[in-house]
């Protein structure tokens, strides 16, 4: 056999070649991306001068759940649904660890245009919250969603929270606005979370507080602190809706 110089070198940058196109075309961490891409959403609607989710009703929300980039295309023909993160409030005030849903079917309104939609729900009571954990609940009808308010604290301390206590907004072209959501079926995704946490973890764990944050929902709960009032223990979250 003849060795060749040259050859040790070529195969050298040939291997690096070969690493480096594989980590390029590598996939990426769709479930922890999702963490942060709901982060810049929430982060991005709030900093709007006027058109954003009141104060005065974040402070009294119980959960929060983000849903970026919304395909409205997909439910017209039944084969895509939208995935986001849901978050609740704890005892002490703090919020929970993400947990990773999905949200399939159902009308959005003349509000949510063709093309990608964000999705923001507010759960404003427990019952709210408890009702969203079930797996396969649906939304409009055993729960009801209502379209927010936007805009200053005034408007928003006199709008009548409904019964449900749950509360629905969408951002579609640059337009934000309160949004209809109904026949839409939610539920967690098990898998994304699993692979968010490195184990199978029930969704309830994650929302009740027993499963701790990873590193990578940090920019979420930082951005909800930032945005939210946060409760002292001794002052638990509402129960029930504002009469």
């Amino acid at each position: 056999m003849i060795y060749i110089a040259g050859d040790h070198m070529w195969f050298k940058n040939l291997l690096i070649i070969v690493t480096s196109t594989a980590a390029v075309a590598a996939p990426k961490n769709e479930p922890i991306e999702r963490i942060s891409e709901a982060a810049r959403v929430f982060t991005e609607i709030q900093s709007a001068k006027d058109n954003t989710i009141p104060g005065a009703l974040l402070d009294k929300a119980n959960g929060i759940i983000i849903v970026p980039g919304l395909k409205r295309a997909g439910f017209v023909v039944g084969g895509q649904y939208g995935k986001g993160v849901f978050v609740a409030r704890l005892r002490n005030g703090g919020w929970s660890a993400p947990s990773t849903i999905r949200i399939e079917g159902g009308s959005f309104g003349l509000q949510i245009g063709a093309g990608e939609t964000d999705l923001i729900m507010l759960a404003m009571n427990e019952d709210a919250v408890k009702q969203l954990m079930k797996t396969g609940v649906k939304i409009g009808g055993d729960v009801m969603a209502a379209g927010g308010p936007v805009g200053r604290e005034a408007a928003a301390a006199t709008t009548p929270v409904p019964a449900s206590g749950l509360l629905a907004y969408s951002r579609a072209r640059g337009v934000f606005a309160g949004a209809t959501v109904n026949g839409s079926t939610l539920r967690s995704d098990d898998n994304d979370n699993a692979a968010i946490y490195g184990r199978n973890v029930d969704q309830s764990d994650i929302l009740t507080g027993k499963v701790k944050p990873t590193s990578a929902a940090r920019p979420l709960l930082s951005v909800l602190r930032r945005h939210y009032r946060a409760n002292p223990s001794s002052e638990p979250p509402p129960k029930n809706s504002p009469k």
